[in-house]
């Protein structure tokens, strides 16, 4: 018998695989609006694309549901905080098995002042978004958390001195994805 959670995952994986296959225009454009807005009201949501409002409260559920809105999130900015230092860490470990990497990432889960890790392909392993007051607890952060951290072999951050861009929304296109035939990109 197969264990209920790997059962409930799969389950999971294909509602949002059969969701995200028959996404419409509509699907794209709630997903847009809500994203630029999150606040925004079911009412006001469904004049934007078009509907009334109970079929848009539907379409919003089922997108909760499939996992495609993860959660609501306010938008805030480090730097009224008195978190005036943005920086980038790379973060590349001498050794991957199991153990090192579960105890790496609960260390780069439980850091407050790590907003973002992200796992990377190339030279480095890790990729952390770090936010600080200033350049001595920068210096704290690494000294006594980062270089805490098991089996590291190198540390190297970048510090922005600006943002271009901050976080952008995922603005799925709001033209259907063409089907591709079976064997081809």
């Amino acid at each position: 018998m197969a264990d209920d959670g790997n059962f409930n995952l799969v389950k999971a994986n294909l509602r949002q695989i059969l969701l995200s296959s028959v996404m419409d225009s509509i699907d794209r454009q709630i997903l847009r609006e809500l994203q630029l807005d999150g606040r925004l009201a079911n009412q006001d949501l469904a004049e934007r694309v078009g509907l009334s409002p109970s079929p848009t409260l539907r379409r919003v559920r089922r997108l909760e549901e499939a996992g495609i809105i993860a959660a609501y999130q306010a938008v805030i900015d480090a730097g009224q905080l008195g978190l005036k230092v943005l920086a980038f860490v790379e973060l590349t470990l001498g050794e991957h098995s199991t153990p090192t990497v579960e105890a790496v990432e609960r260390s780069l889960v439980a850091n407050e002042s790590i907003i973002e890790a992200h796992m990377l392909a190339g030279d480095a392993d890790y990729l952390v978004k770090v936010v600080v007051e200033d350049l001595e607890g920068f210096e704290h952060f690494i000294v006594h958390d980062i270089r805490a951290i098991p089996h590291l072999a190198s540390v190297r951050s970048h510090f922005a001195f600006g943002t271009v861009k901050a976080t952008a929304p995922v603005l799925p296109s709001t033209r259907p994805q063409r089907r591709r035939a079976a064997g081809r990109p």
